[in-house]
């Protein structure tokens, strides 16, 4: 594994940042991790930070210790069953590459997760969800390396503690593995989920009269392309801010300051708010300040016209949760990992 000096990040974030770390490298294998660590102890004391696709990331300054970016790579049926499928696949591998591997196979599960950025070693650390679907439920079980005490340990769905975006690798367990490969337990008959968002207009408008995983996929693909920015011409790392949950008093003092909230129902005491409109009601959709703007097609998107630095996008998200907190009283959280 070669380790590379003064490297730049640009080309390992969505967000198309120009930092720098001390130290870089690329990783295949455990083994390659295992001789960095605990063979040659180079980087025993050094600050260190595993990269995957770079979409959930924003770096603020300089990486003073050392990069490594997953590339783990294989996707491979381990099981079968009647009515599931297990397939197990590398950390390093792309997370819409995976999901058309799927597809092509007819495993459904993960089709209205099409073309989400990134790559699978991510997907159950955030619990990385849309249209109704979440990592957790197609979700089997991950391998995890701690490099410290150089020990790779099996994580069940249980010992995961999934929630909204949420996972023990993003607070409990932070910064001490990193993801070797995820088996996820796929169906064979599908079920579809076309009631969330607008599948179902968009499976309209396309004259599909045949429902499939196919159908379904290349619907949310539609979706995505028409209100968010491709991070290969633009950057940006998707939903920089996660939605809300707010309770039943929250959500009628929000109708009181605006009677026409929209809200999705989790329970009988929870409601989920969507954080684009709350930040597209205090303005910023559109908003632009010098290469840092809120993308005009979808308020929850920062984007980077050019040569924006991650200090002025940062600048930008801490004036939208002021102004949401000051409107709405609610506290957005962001979901891009700071760095």
């Amino acid at each position: 594994m070669q380790i590379f000096k003064n490297y730049s990040l640009k080309d390992y974030n969505t967000f198309g940042i120009d930092a720098y770390a001390k130290s870089f490298a690329v990783f295949n294998s455990v083994n390659d991790l295992q001789n960095t660590f605990h063979t040659t102890n180079d980087y025993k004391d050094e600050a260190v930070l595993f990269l995957g696709g770079g979409s959930n990331i924003l770096f603020t300054k300089n990486f003073d210790g050392l990069v490594l970016k997953n590339e783990i790579d294989g996707i491979e049926t381990i099981h079968e069953e009647e009515k599931y499928v297990y397939v197990k696949v590398g950390a390093g591998v792309n997370w819409h590459q995976f999901v058309l591997h799927c597809i092509h196979k007819n495993f459904a599960g993960v089709e209205n997760l099409s073309l989400i950025p990134g790559n699978v070693g991510a997907s159950p650390m955030q619990n990385i969800g849309a249209y109704g679907v979440e990592i957790k439920d197609v979700f089997y079980s991950l391998e995890a390396y701690h490099y410290k005490e150089n020990k790779i340990i099996n994580f069940t769905l249980n010992d995961c503690e999934f929630g909204y975006r949420e996972s023990v690798f993003k607070k409990k367990y932070k910064n001490q593995f990193v993801i070797l490969d995820v088996t996820f337990r796929l169906n064979k008959i599908p079920h579809y989920n076309i009631s969330y968002g607008a599948i179902e207009e968009e499976l309209k408008r396309m004259h599909v009269e045949q429902l499939s995983i196919k159908a379904i996929s290349d619907a949310v693909i539609n979706i995505r392309t028409s209100k968010l920015p491709d991070p290969k011409i633009i950057g940006n790392a998707g939903s920089f801010f996660k939605n809300l949950e707010v309770n039943e008093h929250e959500l009628h003092e929000l109708k009181r300051i605006k009677i026409d909230v929209p809200f999705y129902t989790i329970n009988d005491h929870k409601f989920k708010i969507p954080a684009g409109w709350l930040i597209e009601q205090c303005g910023w959709k559109g908003y632009r300040k010098g290469d840092a703007g809120c993308y005009d097609k979808q308020a929850l998107v920062l984007i980077n016209y050019g040569n924006a630095k991650g200090s002025e996008i940062l600048e930008l998200s801490e004036a939208i949760k002021r102004s949401v907190k000051n409107k709405f009283g609610l506290t957005l959280e962001t979901e891009v990992n700071i760095i």
